[in-house]
């Protein structure tokens, strides 16, 4: 990017137009840039049918979309039309997604992939398959955004997003050299968007509060604010958030008691939000348990360190889950 492109429209790709990709694909094309939504299912059939409908207590948007599969994409669509391909899957689709696009996404002149989806592991999975200068880790902060009906989202939360070259700029710094326009196109278009220059030091972050109240969430059917102030849950959430950081400690990365709470007093005062593990759970949908706190557990035990309170809930979430599943099938 550079040479004016902030001030021109631009192409973007979204690849998962679910809650979160689809509020920010109609933020981007709101502001007047062209926008592919990559849909599936009942997503895709209301997308083309009837457009994409998105309602935030500061952002409406309603009007018709470009929504096709992958698979017209790759073979209907040039890569180098556009400029930036956002990836707002769940973590478990993300090699699905690789296998289908990577041929595309590697073409001389294709774009970079932003991730924006939970865990610590997809932006590896991305860089090894297209390589490490078009690989850009992000996380979406302060949002909650789900699909009420197929074509229409509703979310809440100013929906920052924080982004950075893949793990660091330091060590990718062709990658990095490009994200000031991207960041400036985002906050025109009302993403509030940083720049950071260690994108896996916010993942761990992230990944924290994840831990902390996502598993929590599905077990006690509550919300991030009345989770984390309750006197029982919120100390083992503030728990899990420790065993978290032991964790990233073990991944290269340094997460400190001020970093626990500071991530722990931003759940406890921000916007109750149901968390995307509570919504998956309700739906009877695949829960995101293994890239989040597996991913805990996994680092801990590859140091020999324990994670007993994220080892325990993660035994009862999929314990509740398989019940869940066992009562569907019998319907």
């Amino acid at each position: 990017m550079g040479n004016g492109s902030v001030d021109k429209p631009l192409q973007f790709l979204i690849i998962g137009a679910g809650g979160i990709g689809a509020y920010y694909g109609a933020r981007l094309q709101s502001a007047g840039h062209r926008v592919t939504y990559l849909a599936r299912g009942e997503q895709l059939t209301a997308l083309q049918r009837h457009g994409l409908s998105v309602r935030h207590p500061d952002f409406n948007f309603a009007d018709r979309v470009d929504s096709i599969t992958g698979k017209e994409l790759v073979s209907s669509r040039a890569s180098g039309d556009y400029a930036l391909a956002l990836l707002a899957t769940k973590s478990a689709h993300t090699e699905a997604v690789l296998a289908e696009l990577g041929n595309w996404l590697r073409a001389e002149d294709g774009p970079a992939v932003l991730s924006l989806q939970n865990g610590v592991d997809n932006e590896g999975r991305i860089a090894d398959a297209i390589g490490l200068h078009r690989t850009i880790g992000g996380l979406a902060v302060r949002i909650g955004g789900h699909v009420v009906s197929p074509g229409v989202i509703e979310a809440r939360g100013p929906g920052q997003v924080i982004l950075g070259a893949w793990p660091t700029a330091e060590d990718n710094p062709a990658a990095q050299t490009g994200l000031p326009d991207i960041v400036e196109i985002f906050c025109r278009a009302g993403i509030p968007t940083s720049l950071t220059e260690d994108i896996r030091f916010e993942l761990w972050k992230k990944l924290m509060i994840n831990n902390g109240v996502n598993p929590l969430s599905v077990l006690t059917e509550s919300d991030t604010r009345m989770l984390s102030n309750d006197p029982v849950f919120g100390p083992n959430a503030y728990r899990m958030m420790q065993e978290t950081a032991v964790a990233a400690a073990a991944d290269g990365v340094s997460l400190g008691q001020a970093d626990v709470d500071a991530m722990f007093e931003l759940i406890r005062n921000f916007d109750p939000i149901k968390t995307s593990m509570l919504v998956d759970f309700e739906k009877g949908r695949p829960l995101e348990i293994d890239e989040i706190a597996g991913a805990v557990v996994e680092r801990c035990r590859a140091a020999g360190r324990e994670a007993p309170v994220t080892e325990l809930v993660m035994a009862l979430v999929r314990q509740k889950v398989a019940r869940r599943d066992e009562l569907a099938s019998r319907v």
